[in-house]
């Protein structure tokens, strides 16, 4: 299985539309694209804090505002899945076993 860009369009708290689109960690912007054209809804601007949090955490979202058009959802949110990624375990002791 190949590395994806998992996108989620959220309206009134649950998944109303989501995709998958084929996407190499250091280009989600090739692929949103493409998965917006899928989801048939414009593309966001991808800010400076988009990319800080798809640097940090591989994911990130955007709402309303962060597109030319109206759109008729709560926000777009996207996701970088790796199946080969080894799983992190939280370090916070309340999570243990």
């Amino acid at each position: 299985m190949a590395t994806a860009l998992w996108v989620r369009v959220i309206r009134h708290h649950r998944t109303d539309r989501q995709t998958t689109e084929p996407c190499e960690r250091h280009t989600p912007q090739e692929a949103l694209a493409e998965a917006c054209r899928s989801l048939d809804i414009s593309r966001p601007l991808w800010l400076e804090k988009n990319q800080r949090e798809w640097d940090e955490f591989a994911q990130t979202r955007f709402l309303p505002d962060a597109f030319m058009e109206s759109v008729e959802f709560d926000r777009l949110e996207i996701e970088f899945i790796d199946p080969e990624a080894k799983k992190r375990r939280s370090q916070d002791p309340r999570n243990a076993f």
